[in-house]
Protein backbone atom coordinates (compact mmCIF):
# COMPACT_ATOMS: atom_id res chain seq x y z
CA UNK A 1 0.00 0.00 0.00
CA UNK A 2 2.73 2.42 0.85
CA UNK A 3 4.23 1.55 -2.56
CA UNK A 4 0.76 2.40 -4.41
CA UNK A 5 -0.13 5.97 -2.88
CA UNK A 6 4.08 7.27 -3.38
CA UNK A 7 3.25 6.14 -6.57
CA UNK A 8 -0.14 7.94 -6.76
CA UNK A 9 1.95 10.93 -5.16
CA UNK A 10 4.38 11.17 -8.06
CA UNK A 11 1.32 11.55 -10.28
CA UNK A 12 0.19 14.47 -8.18
CA UNK A 13 3.56 16.33 -8.10
CA UNK A 14 3.24 15.72 -11.83
CA UNK A 15 -0.36 18.02 -11.56
CA UNK A 16 1.42 19.98 -9.66
CA UNK A 17 4.41 20.83 -11.88
CA UNK A 18 2.61 21.04 -15.61
CA UNK A 19 0.07 23.01 -13.55
CA UNK A 20 2.64 25.48 -12.12
CA UNK A 21 4.05 25.50 -16.04
CA UNK A 22 0.51 26.34 -17.47
CA UNK A 23 0.15 29.55 -15.16
CA UNK A 24 2.82 31.27 -17.07
CA UNK A 25 0.18 32.34 -19.69
CA UNK A 26 -3.06 34.08 -18.92
CA UNK A 27 -4.53 31.85 -21.79
CA UNK A 28 -3.83 28.76 -20.05
CA UNK A 29 -4.02 29.92 -16.50
CA UNK A 30 -7.05 28.48 -15.70
CA UNK A 31 -6.76 25.30 -17.06
CA UNK A 32 -3.48 25.01 -14.90
CA UNK A 33 -4.83 25.93 -11.58
CA UNK A 34 -7.87 23.16 -12.39
CA UNK A 35 -4.95 21.02 -13.33
CA UNK A 36 -3.09 21.54 -9.63
CA UNK A 37 -6.26 21.54 -7.70
CA UNK A 38 -6.79 17.83 -9.30
CA UNK A 39 -3.66 17.09 -8.12
CA UNK A 40 -3.86 18.29 -4.93
CA UNK A 41 -7.23 16.34 -4.64
CA UNK A 42 -5.37 12.90 -6.06
CA UNK A 43 -2.84 13.71 -2.91
CA UNK A 44 -5.63 14.05 -0.43
CA UNK A 45 -7.55 11.01 -1.59
CA UNK A 46 -4.63 8.60 -1.61
CA UNK A 47 -3.53 10.15 1.79
CA UNK A 48 -6.28 9.17 3.54
CA UNK A 49 -5.76 5.23 2.81
CA UNK A 50 -2.44 5.83 4.77
CA UNK A 51 -2.18 3.41 7.75
CA UNK A 52 -1.50 6.56 9.99
CA UNK A 53 -4.84 7.87 9.26
CA UNK A 54 -7.16 6.49 11.91
CA UNK A 55 -10.17 8.87 12.28
CA UNK A 56 -12.57 9.20 9.12
CA UNK A 57 -15.25 10.88 10.90
CA UNK A 58 -12.71 14.04 11.64
CA UNK A 59 -11.62 13.77 8.27
CA UNK A 60 -14.90 13.58 6.65
CA UNK A 61 -15.76 16.93 8.94
CA UNK A 62 -13.24 18.38 8.21
CA UNK A 63 -13.77 18.29 4.57
CA UNK A 64 -16.99 19.43 4.91
CA UNK A 65 -15.72 22.29 6.85
CA UNK A 66 -13.17 22.89 4.40
CA UNK A 67 -15.47 22.85 1.11
CA UNK A 68 -17.99 25.00 2.80
CA UNK A 69 -15.37 28.33 3.48
CA UNK A 70 -13.60 27.58 0.42
CA UNK A 71 -17.01 28.00 -1.63
CA UNK A 72 -18.46 30.86 0.02
CA UNK A 73 -14.95 32.87 0.23
CA UNK A 74 -14.64 32.04 -4.20
CA UNK A 75 -18.01 33.40 -4.21
CA UNK A 76 -18.38 36.55 -1.88
CA UNK A 77 -14.68 37.55 -1.42
CA UNK A 78 -14.75 40.46 -4.08
CA UNK A 79 -11.28 41.22 -5.77
CA UNK A 80 -10.31 44.35 -4.01
CA UNK A 81 -10.60 41.87 -1.22
CA UNK A 82 -8.32 39.58 -3.02
CA UNK A 83 -4.64 41.18 -0.90
CA UNK A 84 -5.86 40.04 2.32
CA UNK A 85 -7.65 36.76 1.22
CA UNK A 86 -4.28 35.42 0.15
CA UNK A 87 -2.40 36.68 3.21
CA UNK A 88 -4.86 34.88 5.33
CA UNK A 89 -4.15 31.78 3.24
CA UNK A 90 -0.48 32.05 3.80
CA UNK A 91 -1.20 32.19 7.38
CA UNK A 92 -3.35 29.06 7.37
CA UNK A 93 -0.81 27.16 5.92
CA UNK A 94 2.34 28.29 8.19
CA UNK A 95 -0.20 27.74 11.31
CA UNK A 96 -1.45 24.14 9.61
CA UNK A 97 2.20 23.11 9.42
CA UNK A 98 3.22 24.18 12.55
CA UNK A 99 0.57 21.69 14.09
CA UNK A 100 1.21 19.10 11.92
CA UNK A 101 4.77 19.10 13.02
CA UNK A 102 4.05 19.48 16.54
CA UNK A 103 1.39 16.34 16.55
CA UNK A 104 4.79 14.38 14.62
CA UNK A 105 6.09 14.35 18.20
CA UNK A 106 3.86 12.48 19.85
CA UNK A 107 4.76 9.24 17.74
CA UNK A 108 8.37 8.82 17.65
CA UNK A 109 11.21 10.83 18.58
CA UNK A 110 14.71 11.21 16.85
CA UNK A 111 17.23 14.20 16.41
CA UNK A 112 16.32 14.68 12.39
CA UNK A 113 12.80 14.47 13.59
CA UNK A 114 13.49 17.21 16.39
CA UNK A 115 15.12 19.46 13.42
CA UNK A 116 12.16 19.36 11.35
CA UNK A 117 9.76 19.52 13.47
CA UNK A 118 11.38 23.36 14.83
CA UNK A 119 11.63 24.32 11.70
CA UNK A 120 8.38 23.88 10.52
CA UNK A 121 7.62 25.45 13.92
CA UNK A 122 9.35 28.41 13.41
CA UNK A 123 8.41 29.17 9.99
CA UNK A 124 4.97 28.02 10.37
CA UNK A 125 4.72 30.38 13.05
CA UNK A 126 6.56 33.28 12.04
CA UNK A 127 4.39 33.19 8.60
CA UNK A 128 1.04 32.92 10.93
CA UNK A 129 1.31 36.00 12.85
CA UNK A 130 2.92 37.44 10.36
CA UNK A 131 -0.31 37.09 7.84
CA UNK A 132 -2.02 38.24 10.24
CA UNK A 133 -0.37 41.87 10.46
CA UNK A 134 -0.87 41.51 6.55
CA UNK A 135 -4.08 41.06 6.76
CA UNK A 136 -4.75 43.96 9.01
CA UNK A 137 -2.93 45.99 7.18
CA UNK A 138 -4.13 45.09 3.72
CA UNK A 139 -7.82 45.49 5.35
CA UNK A 140 -6.33 48.81 6.48
CA UNK A 141 -7.81 46.94 10.16
CA UNK A 142 -4.34 47.59 11.18
CA UNK A 143 -2.88 51.15 9.64
CA UNK A 144 -1.04 50.33 7.12
CA UNK A 145 2.06 52.87 7.50
CA UNK A 146 5.40 51.18 8.64
CA UNK A 147 5.17 50.96 12.87
CA UNK A 148 8.91 51.77 14.19
CA UNK A 149 9.96 52.00 17.47
CA UNK A 150 13.07 53.16 19.25
CA UNK A 151 15.44 50.52 19.60
CA UNK A 152 13.14 48.13 17.76
CA UNK A 153 15.99 46.45 15.74
CA UNK A 154 17.99 45.94 19.19
CA UNK A 155 14.58 44.38 20.48
CA UNK A 156 13.96 42.17 16.97
CA UNK A 157 17.78 41.11 17.63
CA UNK A 158 16.93 39.88 21.17
CA UNK A 159 13.92 38.18 20.18
CA UNK A 160 15.77 35.98 17.08
CA UNK A 161 18.19 35.14 19.71
CA UNK A 162 15.77 33.85 22.08
CA UNK A 163 14.22 31.72 19.33
CA UNK A 164 17.92 30.17 18.44
CA UNK A 165 18.10 29.45 21.94
CA UNK A 166 15.04 27.87 23.05
CA UNK A 167 15.39 26.06 19.12
CA UNK A 168 18.43 24.34 20.33
CA UNK A 169 17.34 23.47 23.91
CA UNK A 170 14.31 22.04 22.87
CA UNK A 171 16.15 19.39 20.16
CA UNK A 172 18.62 18.21 23.07
CA UNK A 173 15.66 17.07 24.66
CA UNK A 174 12.62 16.98 22.15
CA UNK A 175 9.44 15.91 23.56
CA UNK A 176 5.67 17.14 22.84
CA UNK A 177 5.54 19.01 26.24
CA UNK A 178 8.71 20.16 26.35
CA UNK A 179 8.21 24.11 27.63
CA UNK A 180 11.31 24.71 25.03
CA UNK A 181 8.99 23.98 22.57
CA UNK A 182 6.27 26.27 23.31
CA UNK A 183 8.75 28.98 23.95
CA UNK A 184 9.67 28.43 20.05
CA UNK A 185 6.31 28.58 19.43
CA UNK A 186 5.16 31.94 21.41
CA UNK A 187 8.42 33.60 19.94
CA UNK A 188 7.95 32.67 16.50
CA UNK A 189 4.83 33.99 16.52
CA UNK A 190 5.96 37.37 18.31
CA UNK A 191 8.86 37.47 15.66
CA UNK A 192 6.25 37.29 12.63
CA UNK A 193 4.51 40.15 14.18
CA UNK A 194 7.78 42.24 14.82
CA UNK A 195 9.42 41.24 11.11
CA UNK A 196 5.85 42.67 9.41
CA UNK A 197 4.97 45.69 11.43
CA UNK A 198 7.61 48.06 10.34
CA UNK A 199 6.72 46.97 6.58
CA UNK A 200 4.56 50.31 4.92
CA UNK A 201 1.75 49.70 3.16
CA UNK A 202 3.34 50.08 -0.77
CA UNK A 203 6.15 47.50 0.13
CA UNK A 204 2.57 44.64 1.33
CA UNK A 205 2.84 43.22 -2.56
CA UNK A 206 6.84 41.94 -1.75
CA UNK A 207 5.69 40.68 1.68
CA UNK A 208 2.70 38.42 0.61
CA UNK A 209 5.11 36.95 -2.16
CA UNK A 210 7.73 36.33 0.82
CA UNK A 211 5.01 35.08 3.36
CA UNK A 212 4.12 32.90 0.48
CA UNK A 213 6.85 31.15 0.28
CA UNK A 214 7.15 30.70 4.39
CA UNK A 215 4.39 28.90 4.03
CA UNK A 216 5.76 26.48 1.21
CA UNK A 217 9.11 26.34 3.56
CA UNK A 218 6.95 25.66 6.41
CA UNK A 219 4.64 22.68 4.61
CA UNK A 220 8.41 21.25 3.17
CA UNK A 221 9.17 21.16 6.45
CA UNK A 222 6.24 19.23 8.17
CA UNK A 223 6.60 17.10 5.14
CA UNK A 224 10.29 15.69 6.10
CA UNK A 225 8.89 15.85 10.35
CA UNK A 226 5.95 13.08 8.99
CA UNK A 227 7.85 11.61 5.77
CA UNK A 228 5.03 12.50 3.48
CA UNK A 229 6.76 12.49 0.11
CA UNK A 230 4.13 14.64 -1.31
CA UNK A 231 4.16 17.25 1.36
CA UNK A 232 7.56 18.03 0.40
CA UNK A 233 7.11 18.17 -2.85
CA UNK A 234 4.27 20.78 -2.93
CA UNK A 235 5.76 22.84 0.11
CA UNK A 236 8.80 22.71 -1.90
CA UNK A 237 7.39 24.15 -5.29
CA UNK A 238 5.59 26.93 -3.31
CA UNK A 239 8.26 27.90 -1.58
CA UNK A 240 10.78 28.05 -4.41
CA UNK A 241 7.98 30.38 -6.33
CA UNK A 242 7.72 32.31 -3.65
CA UNK A 243 11.28 32.93 -3.56
CA UNK A 244 11.81 33.32 -7.45
CA UNK A 245 8.49 36.02 -7.35
CA UNK A 246 9.84 38.01 -4.24
CA UNK A 247 12.68 38.52 -6.28
CA UNK A 248 10.93 39.72 -9.38
CA UNK A 249 9.11 41.98 -6.54
CA UNK A 250 12.24 43.53 -5.10
CA UNK A 251 13.63 44.24 -8.16
CA UNK A 252 10.50 46.14 -9.66
CA UNK A 253 10.24 47.97 -5.93
CA UNK A 254 14.49 48.47 -6.10
CA UNK A 255 14.34 46.31 -2.64
CA UNK A 256 17.14 43.85 -1.98
CA UNK A 257 16.00 40.94 -0.62
CA UNK A 258 17.89 41.60 2.53
CA UNK A 259 15.82 44.35 2.59
CA UNK A 260 12.70 42.32 2.73
CA UNK A 261 13.79 39.39 5.27
CA UNK A 262 15.04 42.04 7.88
CA UNK A 263 12.15 44.38 6.82
CA UNK A 264 12.16 48.30 7.77
CA UNK A 265 12.50 49.66 4.83
CA UNK A 266 11.95 52.86 3.84
CA UNK A 267 10.37 53.04 7.41
CA UNK A 268 11.76 56.26 9.18
CA UNK A 269 11.42 58.39 5.85
CA UNK A 270 8.92 61.42 5.58
CA UNK A 271 8.27 62.68 2.02
CA UNK A 272 7.82 66.42 1.11
CA UNK A 273 5.14 68.05 1.36
CA UNK A 274 3.69 68.77 -2.20
CA UNK A 275 1.80 72.10 -2.49
CA UNK A 276 0.13 73.57 -5.98
CA UNK A 277 -3.19 74.08 -7.75
CA UNK A 278 -4.91 71.09 -9.79
CA UNK A 279 -6.48 71.59 -12.73
CA UNK A 280 -9.86 69.12 -12.82
CA UNK A 281 -11.76 68.56 -15.82
CA UNK A 282 -15.16 66.92 -17.04
CA UNK A 283 -15.69 64.01 -19.03
CA UNK A 284 -17.34 66.01 -21.70
CA UNK A 285 -13.67 67.74 -21.90
CA UNK A 286 -11.70 64.01 -21.51
CA UNK A 287 -13.96 62.71 -24.61
CA UNK A 288 -12.73 65.75 -26.62
CA UNK A 289 -9.05 65.11 -25.78
CA UNK A 290 -10.04 61.09 -26.00
CA UNK A 291 -11.23 61.36 -29.61
CA UNK A 292 -8.44 63.49 -31.68
CA UNK A 293 -5.07 60.80 -29.55
CA UNK A 294 -3.66 59.05 -31.80
CA UNK A 295 -2.48 56.77 -28.96
CA UNK A 296 -3.63 56.08 -25.23
CA UNK A 297 -2.45 54.30 -22.18
CA UNK A 298 -4.61 53.29 -19.19
CA UNK A 299 -2.22 52.45 -16.06
CA UNK A 300 -4.83 50.81 -13.53
CA UNK A 301 -4.03 50.70 -10.03
CA UNK A 302 -5.87 49.74 -6.52
CA UNK A 303 -8.95 52.30 -7.40
CA UNK A 304 -9.76 50.37 -10.42
CA UNK A 305 -10.27 47.28 -8.17
CA UNK A 306 -12.30 49.37 -5.67
CA UNK A 307 -14.41 51.31 -8.30
CA UNK A 308 -14.61 48.01 -10.39
CA UNK A 309 -14.35 49.70 -13.54
CA UNK A 310 -12.38 46.97 -15.30
CA UNK A 311 -15.25 46.25 -17.29
CA UNK A 312 -16.13 49.97 -18.47
CA UNK A 313 -12.27 50.68 -19.52
CA UNK A 314 -12.77 47.67 -21.71
CA UNK A 315 -15.16 48.91 -22.97
CA UNK A 316 -13.74 52.50 -23.46
CA UNK A 317 -10.45 51.05 -24.70
CA UNK A 318 -12.31 48.80 -27.53
CA UNK A 319 -14.27 52.18 -28.28
CA UNK A 320 -10.89 54.01 -28.96
CA UNK A 321 -9.72 51.24 -31.24
CA UNK A 322 -12.68 51.43 -33.32
CA UNK A 323 -12.22 55.27 -33.67
CA UNK A 324 -8.27 54.60 -34.90
CA UNK A 325 -6.63 54.68 -31.86
CA UNK A 326 -4.10 52.70 -30.52
CA UNK A 327 -4.34 51.35 -26.87
CA UNK A 328 -2.14 49.77 -24.35
CA UNK A 329 -2.36 48.69 -20.65
CA UNK A 330 1.26 49.74 -18.64
CA UNK A 331 1.54 47.66 -15.65
CA UNK A 332 3.61 48.38 -13.43
CA UNK A 333 4.53 44.60 -11.41
CA UNK A 334 3.49 45.60 -7.76
CA UNK A 335 0.16 47.67 -9.02
CA UNK A 336 -2.20 47.11 -6.92
CA UNK A 337 -1.97 44.75 -3.39
CA UNK A 338 -0.43 41.95 -4.54
CA UNK A 339 1.40 40.63 -7.12
CA UNK A 340 -0.58 40.35 -11.02
CA UNK A 341 -3.54 42.53 -9.40
CA UNK A 342 -3.95 44.54 -12.54
CA UNK A 343 -3.23 41.43 -14.65
CA UNK A 344 -6.09 39.26 -12.86
CA UNK A 345 -8.70 41.74 -12.99
CA UNK A 346 -7.99 42.77 -17.01
CA UNK A 347 -8.23 39.54 -17.71
CA UNK A 348 -11.58 39.18 -15.71
CA UNK A 349 -12.75 42.19 -18.35
CA UNK A 350 -11.14 40.25 -21.51
CA UNK A 351 -8.55 42.62 -22.15
CA UNK A 352 -6.38 41.24 -24.63
CA UNK A 353 -2.92 39.86 -22.76
CA UNK A 354 -1.29 41.68 -25.73
CA UNK A 355 -1.83 44.78 -25.27
CA UNK A 356 -0.22 44.60 -21.69
CA UNK A 357 2.44 46.51 -21.94
CA UNK A 358 5.21 46.06 -18.61
CA UNK A 359 6.84 49.21 -16.96
CA UNK A 360 10.08 48.45 -18.67
CA UNK A 361 8.92 48.20 -22.26
CA UNK A 362 6.46 51.30 -22.00
CA UNK A 363 8.62 53.89 -20.52
CA UNK A 364 10.96 54.33 -23.25
CA UNK A 365 7.85 55.49 -25.35
CA UNK A 366 5.83 57.20 -22.56
CA UNK A 367 6.79 60.95 -24.10
CA UNK A 368 5.50 59.88 -27.85
CA UNK A 369 1.99 58.86 -26.13
CA UNK A 370 -0.77 61.52 -26.77
CA UNK A 371 -2.50 60.67 -23.30
CA UNK A 372 -1.85 58.42 -20.68
CA UNK A 373 -5.13 57.84 -18.08
CA UNK A 374 -4.51 57.03 -14.58
CA UNK A 375 -6.98 54.92 -12.91
CA UNK A 376 -6.72 54.86 -9.17
CA UNK A 377 -3.25 54.42 -9.14
CA UNK A 378 -0.98 56.40 -7.04
CA UNK A 379 2.09 55.32 -5.61
CA UNK A 380 3.32 53.29 -9.35
CA UNK A 381 3.34 56.82 -11.09
CA UNK A 382 4.36 58.86 -8.18
CA UNK A 383 7.42 61.38 -9.55
CA UNK A 384 8.93 61.69 -6.12
CA UNK A 385 10.26 58.41 -6.28
CA UNK A 386 12.30 59.74 -9.04
CA UNK A 387 13.53 63.34 -6.84
CA UNK A 388 12.44 63.09 -3.72
CA UNK A 389 15.43 61.59 -1.52
CA UNK A 390 13.52 61.75 1.94
CA UNK A 391 10.24 59.90 0.19
CA UNK A 392 9.87 56.55 1.68
CA UNK A 393 9.65 55.22 -2.07
CA UNK A 394 12.17 56.79 -3.53
CA UNK A 395 14.36 54.48 -5.82
CA UNK A 396 11.37 52.90 -6.68
CA UNK A 397 10.58 52.51 -10.57
CA UNK A 398 7.84 54.23 -11.68
CA UNK A 399 5.77 54.39 -14.78
CA UNK A 400 6.65 57.71 -16.19
CA UNK A 401 3.33 58.93 -17.16
CA UNK A 402 4.29 62.75 -16.29
CA UNK A 403 6.56 62.36 -19.56
CA UNK A 404 3.40 61.68 -21.28
CA UNK A 405 1.70 64.94 -23.77
CA UNK A 406 -1.31 65.08 -21.62
CA UNK A 407 -2.16 62.89 -18.61
CA UNK A 408 -5.85 62.25 -17.00
CA UNK A 409 -5.78 61.26 -13.53
CA UNK A 410 -8.82 59.35 -12.25
CA UNK A 411 -9.30 59.84 -8.54
CA UNK A 412 -12.35 60.34 -6.10
CA UNK A 413 -10.32 63.20 -4.11
CA UNK A 414 -6.98 64.20 -3.53
CA UNK A 415 -6.24 61.73 -0.94
CA UNK A 416 -2.30 60.22 -0.95
CA UNK A 417 -2.05 56.64 -1.90
CA UNK A 418 -1.55 53.48 0.41
CA UNK A 419 2.12 54.32 1.65
CA UNK A 420 0.85 57.79 2.32
CA UNK A 421 3.23 59.80 0.11
CA UNK A 422 1.29 62.82 -1.57
CA UNK A 423 1.66 62.86 -5.30
CA UNK A 424 3.25 65.72 -7.33
CA UNK A 425 1.96 64.52 -10.86
CA UNK A 426 -1.41 65.95 -9.56
CA UNK A 427 -0.05 69.16 -9.69
CA UNK A 428 1.96 68.86 -13.10
CA UNK A 429 0.93 70.96 -15.73
CA UNK A 430 0.08 68.56 -18.26
CA UNK A 431 -2.51 66.65 -15.91
CA UNK A 432 -6.14 67.13 -15.69
CA UNK A 433 -7.73 65.26 -12.36
CA UNK A 434 -11.24 63.65 -13.11
CA UNK A 435 -12.65 63.57 -10.12
CA UNK A 436 -15.01 61.03 -8.74
CA UNK A 437 -15.40 57.13 -8.94
CA UNK A 438 -13.73 55.74 -11.63
CA UNK A 439 -16.95 53.68 -13.44
CA UNK A 440 -18.84 56.55 -13.61
CA UNK A 441 -16.34 58.91 -14.94
CA UNK A 442 -15.43 56.11 -17.72
CA UNK A 443 -19.40 55.30 -18.43
CA UNK A 444 -20.07 59.37 -18.68
CA UNK A 445 -17.11 59.58 -21.24
CA UNK A 446 -18.27 56.50 -22.90
CA UNK A 447 -21.39 57.76 -23.39
CA UNK A 448 -20.27 61.69 -25.21
CA UNK A 449 -18.50 59.06 -27.43
CA UNK A 450 -22.07 57.59 -28.33
CA UNK A 451 -24.61 59.19 -30.45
Amino acid sequence: MELVINAVYIVAAAFFIFGLKMLGSPKTARRGNMLSAIGMLIAIVVTVFSKSIVTWEWIIVSVVIGAVIGAFSARLVAMTAMPEMVAIFNGFGGGASLLVAWAALFETSTMFLSVTVILSVIIGGITFSGSAIAWGKLSETLPSKAVVFLGQRFLNTLVLIALIVSAVLFCMDPSPESPYLYAVIGIALLLGIMVVIPIGGADMPVVISLLNSYSGLAACAAGFAINNNILIVAGSLVGAAGIILTNIMCKAMNRSLTNVLFSGFGATKTASKVEGEVKPITPDDAYLILEAASNVTFVPGYGMAVAQAQHVLCELADILEHNGCEVTFAIHPVAGRMPGHMNVLLAEANVSYDQLIEMDDINPRMNQIDVAVVIGANDVVNPAARTDENSPIYGMPIINVDEARTVFVLKRSMASGFSGVDNPLFFGENTRMLFGDAKESISAVISEFKP
